[in-house]
């Protein structure tokens, strides 16, 4: 282990500072000049491992450029092709979709563009409660009676039974969950995350892949002399389910978000332009705005409500219902909220009991909703900075979902326990998963768990570390600067937002926003400042500590951001951490 960042191995928070290693370094002072870089954004870069003659193409990427042939998945020919056909038939189509962000905007997807060509479908998206995830064989034989044509977006690849159900219909599958050995009978299964797929394309969420659908079926309306609907306008659909669904922001990902971002920017979809205002926007949208307001908006029907008001609301086109719509969504938010504290305390708690230092994080209780079971493991990921599964139970069984960080596969994980029989069933991709168990088979299942987590390195890295990019002066920190840096994402998941820190700066000023948050001014003693907030500072250390800082200097950490105010925009720092030098 080598020397903490600026020598700090305990911060206020108990985290250890860590920063880049010599060769991010190096590769940092090419970028910068070779391709003439700021340095903040040459350690971004140098960090992505982007070469100096690539930095052009990665600041400014272009989609032509980074999006995949459709048919480099196996089943997309054909999936697409019975797509078209049952249009220019005038079958009866019929979606499934999952009832989360991911399944809703799939939805959304084959909706507006069948509706723009003339084409409507049934939207079939079944309660989490009552039927669970994926196909179910009544509601599959129900679908099949009266439809020629069943899409199951975001779901479908492990659901043999459920498809085998469909008689008289085709059924085709677009999803991007961890495939088994054997696919169900479905006409076409179509997912990057099949086992018999390089996985190149591995990160995309299942919007992405019905997204390649439609730019396939397109390409085969034009070979008949045919226009299809403009797919670019699309991509604001593509972009929210990128973001809200944890799906990396790497290759063709990064640049569905990035170019969503200004579809979404113009606000011509009523669904998402409803949303952003009940949601309280005053920004051009970004990923935080997609996986913090948007996203869980429209995951609240799902969660705790009717499971397809998230699907109506993408896809309507109607202003009034779209605000009705928002204005629900927005209601069982807060609803699901108030649910979400209470299962986070108590699974909080209980696995701090159990111990917070293994390979794996869990929890389970009675009568936890299922619906905030996700929400809460999320919470216990992002605190422990492990693999982190919580488990609602009812009538001797239990249902769970888990999170995962980065390089470790929670999803494979998560199969492997169904395979050896520990679980009932159980899948999903790396970064998320469910699973369905018997209450008795909890203890050695969530052993088992943890076991196969650590052997892909889960809880081998110290949950206190904070990974730091650089240094930076608060004069530096101009709103031009910021924005470069940002030309350098969109961030997230699988590129997470840089981080640096200010060292020995004064605190100038401080102020305690609602009950957790401290805004501050900082100081380095030659006439530059710059603002400051620190969200949740009051929960725990970090606060008091500045808040009473008695002139002391201290070592800062967070994330540049640009903070727009009454049509100003101005610099500021998201702190996350500071030190004593």
């Amino acid at each position: 282990m080598g020397a903490a960042f600026l020598g700090v191995d305990t911060s206020a928070t108990g985290r250890r500072w860590v920063g880049p290693d010599a060769e991010t370094d190096r590769q940092a002072e090419r970028l910068a000049q070779l391709a003439r870089l700021p340095d903040p954004v040459a350690r971004v870069l140098a960090r992505r491992g982007v070469a100096p003659e690539e930095a052009e193409a990665f600041l400014a990427p272009l989609l032509r450029d980074l999006l995949p042939d459709p048919l480099s998945l196996r089943d997309m020919g054909l999936a697409a092709e019975r797509f078209v056909q049952a249009l220019e038939r005038r079958e009866r189509i019929a979606v499934f979709a999952d009832y989360d962000v991911d399944g809703g905007a799939s939805a959304a997807l084959l909706l507006c563009w069948l509706g723009e060509m003339g084409h409507s479908a049934t939207l079939y998206i079944p309660d989490r409660i009552d039927e669970g995830y994926g196909p179910n064989v009544p509601a599959m034989e129900h679908l099949a009676r009266d439809h020629d044509l069943i899409v199951c977006v975001d779901c479908g690849t492990l659901s043999h039974e459920p498809i085998a159900a469909a008689r008289g219909a085709d059924v085709i599958v677009l999803d991007h969950h961890l495939g088994a050995e054997t696919l169900p009978p479905a006409l076409a299964v179509v997912n990057p995350n099949r086992q018999d797929e390089t996985g190149d394309l591995a990160h995309l969420c299942a919007a992405g892949v019905v997204f390649l659908m439609l730019v396939e079926a397109g390409r085969q309306l034009r070979d008949t002399g045919k226009r299809g609907p403009d797919l670019m306008a699309y991509l604001d659909l593509v972009a929210l389910a990128t973001v809200a669904d944890v799906a990396p922001l790497i290759g063709v990902n990064r640049a569905l978000v990035r170019q969503g971002l200004t579809v979404m920017a113009r606000r011509a979809r009523p669904g998402l332009v409803a949303l952003s205002d009940v949601a309280r926007m005053d920004s051009a949208p970004s990923p935080y705005h997609l996986g913090f307001l948007l996203g869980p908006r429209v995951n609240a029907g799902g969660r705790i409500g009717r499971a397809d008001l998230g699907a109506r609301l993408l896809s309507t086109h109607d202003p009034a219902e779209a605000a009705s719509l928002a204005e629900k969504l927005d209601q069982l938010n807060t609803e699901r909220r108030e649910i979400e504290t209470a299962v986070r305390a108590a699974a909080l708690d209980q696995a701090a009991a159990r111990g917070l230092d293994g390979p794996l994080v869990w929890a389970a209780g009675a009568g936890w909703h299922p619906g905030v079971v996700g929400i809460v493991a999320a919470r216990l990921k992002e605190a422990t900075d492990r693999p982190a599964v919580v488990i609602g139970l009812e009538g001797g069984e239990g249902k769970g979902s888990g999170r995962s960080v980065a390089g470790v596969d929670l999803g494979a994980a998560i199969q492997r326990l169904a395979a050896e029989g520990l679980i009932t069933r159980g899948g999903g991709h790396k970064m998320a998963a469910g699973l369905t168990v018997a209450e008795t088979d909890i203890e050695p299942a969530m052993a088992r768990l943890g076991e196969l987590l650590a052997k892909q390195g889960a809880g081998a890295a110290g949950p206190a570390d904070l990974r730091l990019d650089g240094l930076l002066m608060p004069g530096a920190a101009t709103v031009d600067l910021i924005a470069q840096i940002e030309t350098a994402g969109p961030f997230g998941a699988g590129a997470p937002a840089p981080r640096f820190a200010l060292p020995d700066v004064k605190i100038a000023h401080t102020r305690k926003v609602g009950e957790s948050h401290l805004k501050l001014t900082i100081a380095d003693g030659l006439g530059a400042r710059l603002d400051a907030i620190a969200f949740g500072a009051f929960d725990g250390p970090l606060g008091p500590l500045l808040e009473g800082h008695g002139g002391a200097r201290f070592h800062l950490a967070g994330r540049l951001e640009i903070n727009t105010w009454g049509g100003r925009r101005q610099p500021q720092l998201r702190l996350e951490d500071a030190a004593r030098p």
